[in-house]
């Protein structure tokens, strides 16, 4: 294929990540591209089920071509023709991220020229992704201040391994995505979250999480509500349990984490995790933390204008970012500057 963009996924982090700024990209820019070693990174290489169901997506959204896409497939083709709003589904079968796939949808709905509806099916609630609680309230606060959000609506939550769960996502379209420049981290005024378990697991384990994460922040700020909850087994009947934490700042930053229960652990270690990685957040002096920090990168280079923002340590989901975007858009170019314990990253266009 003529004017074809080639994509190593075996570059940087080497997982999945490639594979879906590889597909948002092509379909912004009307551009196909064909991406090779998918997941090289990672033990089991090539597309597994919610990866397969991403691109899928992608290719009705854009009304694609696509070439190679099933299970195990180290190489794809994908060949976007136009861009559309409407209704669409993405059923992993798996306990599979929904949040994953919308990073893949939403960068793209935001500039379909009608609204888009996308019901979601497989985990809200997994390790190795943002979960949806992560997503809905430290991402989108962030997206927001690029000019964009969406709406969202949890019909039932997925834990691992059964999966299972649902959720609708309505995206507006807008004309553009507003720069930033996110310097300035100011104050930790408030920590808030949520701590909970579904399904037969006990109540007291959503309190030893609290109770561990209330005890390592405290010190950081007074201001401190964590909630405790068992979720009603009508919209999360299976067992899960884990941990959201929601800092906000002075000058409007919101930073976050989160964390699950791994099977035969004590709660109170899930707690202290999610804890330990809000601290290093705020120790760092970045106005996001280090899991929004690589989401944000597509938004800073789809701007109208030239972004600025500081961040703590860069992550190599971050660096990876970077160079995809960098790929598809030549007069975007990324410049990262220490600055202490953080550091600014450029978006120069």
């Amino acid at each position: 294929m003529e004017n074809t963009l080639e994509i190593d996924g075996s570059e940087l982090e080497g997982g999945g990540q490639i594979l879906r700024l590889a597909l948002s990209m092509s379909v912004l820019k009307n551009l196909p591209v064909r991406i090779n070693n998918i997941r090289a990174g990672r033990s089991k290489s090539g597309l597994l089920e919610q990866h397969l169901k991403g691109v899928e997506l992608m290719g009705y959204i854009a009304q694609a071509d696509v070439r190679g896409a099933h299970l195990g497939s180290v190489s794809i083709d994908f060949i976007p023709k136009k861009l559309n709003g409407g209704r669409y589904q993405a059923l992993v079968k798996t306990a599979g991220s929904v949040t994953l796939l919308l990073q893949v949808a939403l960068p793209c709905c935001l500039f379909a020229s009608t609204e888009t509806e996308l019901e979601l099916h497989g985990g809200t609630n997994t390790d190795m992704a943002p979960q949806i609680d992560y997503t809905t309230e430290v991402y989108r606060p962030n997206l927001e201040k690029f000019g964009a959000t969406f709406d969202f609506d949890l019909i039932r939550r997925g834990y691992f391994p059964k999966g299972g769960g649902k959720v609708l996502i309505n995206i507006k379209p807008v004309n553009n995505l507003k720069p930033v420049t996110l310097l300035d981290r100011g104050e930790i005024i408030s920590i808030h979250g949520w701590s909970f378990v579904a399904g037969s697991l006990p109540f007291r384990l959503a309190e030893q999480m609290a109770d561990a994460a209330h005890e390592k922040l405290r010190g950081v700020v007074n201001d401190i509500k964590i909630d405790v909850y068992k979720e009603d087994r009508n919209i999360a009947p299976d067992n899960g349990a884990g941990i959201i934490l929601v800092a906000e700042t002075s000058t409007g930053c919101i930073l976050g984490s989160s964390d699950l229960v791994k099977r035969g652990e004590q709660a109170y270690i899930a707690g202290n995790r999610a804890a330990d990685s809000l601290i290093k957040s705020i120790t760092e002096g970045g106005c996001v933390d280090e899991y929004c920090q690589d989401q944000i990168i597509i938004l800073m280079a789809l701007a109208n204008g030239t972004s600025r923002v500081r961040v703590g340590e860069v992550t190599l989901h971050t660096k990876t970012a970077i160079y995809v975007i960098e790929k598809f858009i030549k007069s975007c170019k990324f410049n990262i500057v220490p600055e202490g314990k953080s550091n600014i990253i450029e978006c120069i266009k």
